[in-house]
């Protein structure tokens, strides 16, 4: 028997229907002639959760990171259980299983996980469907591939998956942590490979338009005669004259007011110096990839990039269009004979410009689109062989089709002809420079001149509007006159705001944004970070997790104070996308077979390893009623001990100053009056002996846990005041299941309950009887009693510090002695031994 296993119900259903039949349907399944086809719904294996490799990474603990799993392990989703019964069953019961995931990289994986995970070892061949529609199908499955072939497409894939599960996983523990310690009690800092990258190119962006200073600039235009026709030219400085700034502009008003009127000065003839015409050709732009679908119609339309993939996808199982999450511009050859069908039902659509435009298409041309080293597992986003009905479609699926459709007819049209012309004129040693262009043959650009063009463009008219127009015909050398002048003032203008598409585009031309110079050459030609598939996901996530906000008619995007928040905190190795690009390139470069899947995680478990190291010193603003007097880096908190109510420092454990409560509230003119007293003033940094004594250990136990390495101090950070939105309550609930108010008082119960407090030496005699008798020297029985009344002295000797109340009591603790107050669990100061004194100083 011949198992069909598809990455959804949809899919299942389509294949289904194109092989033989009857078709007769089950629970899970369907039975035909070939074989038995089922289905998954998308990845029905998920990745264990850190509890689930050890109960106690439930709690969010700063000396359990990095949790590394020494195995990976993958449970059965809740939901899919039923599912997974029939699809095991099934796979047992079979001589041969047919893959028929999705054409990509996460396609690839989800089949396969479930056949690793249940151990198969039967073979499997592969099935490549890049469109639903039936002449399709039927072709895909005619060309069966070893799924073999595609072993390297799924180490990427994984590679992926677990590096996403390192860095969110940890970071996201470390830095909510940090956030935590510093009074961001309602704040979780979700932190991601690809997402945070992504949402700190909108927080740089908002920052250069807050710093932004606009210039005003001069510009001067001048209008010659030529016995073929007048023409405009602009005035080019020169870069050693007075007035101008970096960027060779004319800032001073008065200069260019002077360079004007002296260019209206006799003697006013010029020659052109430069004449240069040539013949240009454009070709026809490429099909759609998904992000290019999703920036174009961004623009067009206002689309979110999220929804024209959901857009897209409907497209696709309504057998219209083909697979849509697809990263190629490219269409294979053995496609090319499918042209004249449908052009000729592209033109019965129902769309009146793609009506008109279809006839013209001429089938023989063939564009450079049809390139088969270009394609890998799916090519470009086109029209498939069935006839539409745009009539019957929602709006935004009727202007992506209208996208889809002009795309793929533009490859059968002509290529653009035009001459570009360039001039130079030299007038009173000054060089004005002209540029024009006159067309020949509009070809494919005649159906990007239509009224939907204007929006398409707009952005783009004004800059081509001198380029556009005709120039009179010329020779090097020809004299011309000046007949007149005008002076344009402009002013500089700011970055513009992200919207989704074009930071969609930024995702993929992620190259014009690394730090590193090197690396942008490194990176130019890559993939871009996230995938075509994610990249509308992760940006639609940080919206929804209000880390952005969407505003205005073009959803211009702004970044919340979480989001300053989080980018401020974290290092540059994860706040600038180049680290992420280059582990994206190494990932496709896997895909190809270049690489290991070994190698790839090695670095991923250094660089979490590093930067959770940087999260235990970072620096984060301070907020809340209650900023800790001692360490200004936590806000005091409402703690229940065993002997009622107290406040202490969330900083803690690097800071251990507490304070009574005082009518609901922490008691800070007495904390500040303590702090004062002290000579230490409560250094934050305390720690006692056994409490890192017992860090280490708890480190050198566990194998997830790696050694700690010295922290570097991160200068403290702030954020711009905007509004913020909390968390919902559900993701309140979900956070303080983490963090349970107790752990504070549990854990300083727990050193001190490990403490064993010295004990006065037990006499060997028990009666009168074993008395031993005294020394016959009265003066060493002096000195005995002596040395006793010091050492009784020495017990009282040191009082506390902090409290000023209790006395410094000598503590042997399970990992070394150490000093704490007898006044405890009122005052928690604790101090290191040195030489059997304690360290106060």
């Amino acid at each position: 028997m011949r198992l069909y296993i598809a990455e959804k119900p949809s899919v299942g259903r389509e294949l289904a229907k194109c092989l033989a039949g009857p078709v007769i349907r089950h629970d899970g399944y369907l039975e035909t002639g070939e074989g038995i086809v089922t289905w998954l719904f998308g990845h029905i294996l998920r990745q264990a959760e850190p509890d689930e490799y050890d109960p106690r990474f439930k709690r969010w603990r700063a000396e359990d990171l990095p949790i590394i799993p020494d195995k990976w392990k993958l449970f059965v989703a809740n939901d899919c259980e039923k599912q997974f019964a029939i699809v095991k069953s099934l796979i047992e019961k079979a001589d041969e299983i047919v893959h028929g995931g999705d054409p990509d990289r996460e396609g690839q994986l989800l089949v396969d996980e479930v056949l690793d995970y249940i151990g198969m070892t039967k073979p499997v061949k592969r099935i490549l469907l890049n469109a639903l529609d039936e002449k399709s199908i039927k072709k895909a499955n005619s060309s069966l591939r070893e799924n073999k072939d595609f072993v390297n497409l799924k180490k990427s894939a994984l590679a992926r998956a677990r590096a996403d599960w390192l860095i969110g996983m940890n970071l996201s523990r470390a830095y909510t942590l940090a956030a935590r310690r510093a009074g961001h009690d309602k704040l979780v800092l979700p932190i991601g490979r690809v997402k945070t990258p992504t949402l700190s190119l909108v927080v740089r962006r908002e920052r250069e338009i807050e710093n932004f200073k606009p210039v005003d600039y001069y510009t001067i235009k001048g209008t010659f005669t030529h016995e073929n026709g007048s023409f405009q030219a602009q005035w080019k400085p020169k870069d050693t004259m007075a007035g101008l700034d970096s960027e060779n502009r004319l800032v001073d008003k008065q200069i260019a007011e002077e360079k004007l009127a002296a260019f209206g000065k006799a003697p006013l003839d010029g020659v052109i110096s430069a004449y240069q015409k040539t013949k240009k050709q454009e070709p026809q732009p490429l099909p759609f990839s998904l992000s290019t679908l999703q920036v174009l119609a961004g623009r067009m339309y206002g689309y979110a990039p999220q929804l024209v993939l959901d857009t897209a996808q409907k497209l696709y199982e309504k057998k219209l269009t083909t697979y849509p999450r697809s990263d190629c511009e490219y269409l294979p050859t053995n496609q090319f004979g499918d042209a004249g069908v449908i052009l000729r039902n592209l033109a019965e659509a129902g769309d009146a410009e793609v009506a008109e435009w279809a006839p013209k298409a001429d089938v023989k041309t063939k564009s450079r689109a049809w390139n088969d080293k270009k394609i890998s597992a799916h090519h470009a986003i086109i029209p498939t062989t069935v006839k539409a009905n745009v009539l019957t479609m929602t709006e935004e699926e009727r202007n992506l089709y209208h996208l889809i459709a002009r795309g793929y007819i533009a490859q059968f049209y002509p290529v653009h002809v035009y001459d570009q012309t360039k001039v130079e004129v030299t007038y009173k040693e000054e060089l004005f420079t002209a540029s024009g262009r006159t067309e020949r043959d509009l070809g494919w650009k005649i159906m990007y001149q239509s009224k939907r063009k204007k929006v398409e463009e707009e952005d783009d008219s004004k800059e081509e509007e001198d380029e556009s127009r005709t120039l009179p015909a010329m020779k090097k050398k020809d004299g011309v006159n000046w007949s007149a002048g005008d002076i344009t003032q402009r002013a500089t203008k700011p970055p513009v705001r992200f919207t989704p598409s074009t930071l969609l585009a930024g995702m993929k031309e992620i190259h014009k944004y690394v730090k590193n110079p090197e690396a942008k050459k490194q990176l130019k030609d890559v993939y871009g970070i996230g995938t075509e598939a994610t990249r509308a996901t992760i940006i639609d996530d940080l919206i929804k997790r209000k880390f952005m906000t969407a505003k205005g008619k073009k959803k211009y995007l702004s970044p919340t104070p979480a989001a300053y928040l989080l980018v401020d905190a974290l290092p540059d190795e994860m706040t600038y996308p180049d680290s992420t690009a280059i582990w994206e390139d190494k990932l496709h470069s896997m895909s190809e077979g270049d690489g290991s899947l070994e190698e790839f995680l090695k670095g991923q478990i250094d660089f979490t390893t590093r930067l959770c190291e940087k999260a235990g010193a970072v620096k984060m603003e301070v907020t809340g009623e209650n900023i800790c007097p001692s360490c200004h880096q936590g806000v005091l908190l409402q703690r229940k001990g065993k002997n009622g109510i107290f406040w202490g420092c969330s900083n803690y454990p690097k800071c251990r100053m507490t304070c009574n409560d005082k009518e609901g509230k922490p008691d800070m003119e007495d904390a500040r009056m303590r702090l004062t007293r002290s000579p230490r003033h409560m250094a934050p940094t305390t720690i006692s002996a056994s409490a890192l004594a017992r860090q280490e250990s708890a480190s050198g136990n566990h194998p997830a846990v790696r050694p700690g390495r010295a922290y570097s101090p991160q200068p403290v950070v702030s954020y711009a005041a905007q509004e913020y939105s909390a968390p919902s309550s559900q993701d309140m609930d979900e956070l303080n299941s983490l963090f349970s108010p107790a752990d504070y008082e549990a854990q300083m119960a727990a050193d001190m309950q490990s403490y064993q407090a010295a004990k006065p030496r037990k006499s060997d005699w028990q009666d009168w009887n074993n008395k031993p008798k005294y020394s016959a020297s009265p003066l060493e029985h002096m000195k005995e009693n002596e040395s006793a009344a010091s050492k009784k002295a020495d017990k009282d000797k040191y009082l506390c510090p902090r409290c000023r109340e209790g006395h410094l009591r000598q503590i042997r603790g399970k990992n070394g002695v150490f000093w704490g107050c007898s006044n405890y669990p009122r005052c928690t100061a604790t101090f290191d031994d040195s030489h059997d004194k304690p360290l106060l100083s």
